[in-house]
């Protein structure tokens, strides 16, 4: 294992954010990621695991403890049973099996970060989440000592949210094993509006695998969503907040407040979640908020091609990127009621 000691963390993570690590580790096998967390818990050293750092904001104060970056790799694909390490590159990932012919991730091509934090946040979009293919997570238990295989149903998925996220300080994903489709070269059927509109085709219809997936990263690449460290829109990371999901009497309380402050005709974004429950848009309440694409005059900014994104524009502070955030939450409950959430994972900070 490679071990450096007051080593800067910020470019581990996308937002290129954070003070550094008292000790970071880095474990390319399963043996060694194991290794460093048995040494950290039995030492009692806080414990910090980084993956792709697409999700994380880490304080400009640093992590006082070990950083482990999981850096793992391997590709298994056995028919349409595929087994992904941690550390494998998610979008790289993705772009194999499509390459392969295999359906059921291709929507999720261009997000950043790696296999193993997928199960994680149930990372999702496009109309696809992980959860739809995920069979197994293989993770090692904190608590019991031990290597442990989850199946999907005990990972106990739901939007951008999993067993895993809910006690956070239980589980280090090692392995994560998907079930895919072998539909001829297509693609599993395209659920969201957006991405059927481009395609010239209805929802519910198949098109060819490269297809779905190149257009997914076109998509993605005009909301400043797949990395490039020329564009200081993709300093981020990605949605910074999740689309909240409201009680039908809390929705029918913000549909008035909607109604009140743009008018009898203006209709929020509505969608299903689950019986008694309706999931709004983020996005649309940010910028109806008067939070529009490129606000702030700061080094920490929204992104100017996607409302959901805050941005660091090269010279940022992770209290920069807080204070800019905290104004949007209180901006969106004063106009709308409705209080946002992060997304990502703070580490030493919060809002």
């Amino acid at each position: 294992m490679l071990e450096l000691h007051d080593a800067p963390l910020a470019p581990l993570t996308t937002f290129r954010l954070g003070g550094p690590a008292t000790r970071l580790v880095t474990a390319t096998t399963d043996a060694e990621v194991v290794a460093a967390v048995r040494e950290a818990d039995a030492d009692g050293t806080p414990l910090l695991v980084i993956g792709g750092g697409s999700n994380l904001v880490i304080g400009d104060k640093g992590f006082a403890g070990t950083a482990l970056r999981i850096a793992t790799s391997g590709f298994d694909l056995v028919g349409t049973t595929l087994e992904l390490a941690a550390g494998e590159v998610w979008t790289d990932a993705v772009a194999r099996t499509v390459e392969a012919g295999l359906a059921g991730v291709e929507c999720l091509a261009g997000i950043p970060g790696s296999a193993g934090a997928t199960p994680i946040q149930n990372v999702g979009a496009y109309g696809q989440e992980v959860s739809a293919t995920i069979t197994e997570v293989i993770a090692y238990d904190r608590r019991a000592g031990e290597t442990v295989t989850l199946s999907n149903e005990e990972c106990a998925f739901s939007y951008r949210h999993s067993r895993f996220k809910a006690d956070p300080e239980r589980y280090v994903v090692l392995r994560v094993r998907f079930a895919l489709e072998d539909a001829d070269g297509l693609s599993a059927p395209v659920k969201y509006a957006e991405t059927a509109r481009v395609l010239g085709v209805e929802p519910g219809d198949r098109v060819p695998l490269t297809q779905a997936r190149e257009t997914v990263l076109e998509l993605r690449a005009g909301k400043g969503m797949v990395l490039d460290a020329e564009d200081h829109d993709t300093w981020s990371a990605g949605s910074f907040f999740t689309n909240p999901i409201l009680t039908d009497a809390d929705f029918a309380v913000f549909h008035a407040r909607v109604k009140e402050r743009l008018g009898e005709d203006a209709v929020p974004p509505a969608f299903p979640a689950g019986e008694g429950r309706t999931k709004t848009s983020a996005a649309w309440l940010i910028d109806k908020a008067g939070f529009t694409k490129g606000y702030g005059s700061g080094p920490a900014r929204i992104s100017g091609k996607h409302t959901l994104a805050l941005t660091n524009r090269g010279e940022a502070t992770t209290e920069d990127l807080l204070a800019l955030a905290r104004e949007v939450v209180a901006g969106v409950r004063e106009a709308f009621g409705v209080t946002l959430v992060n997304e990502p994972v703070m580490v030493g900070v919060g809002l």
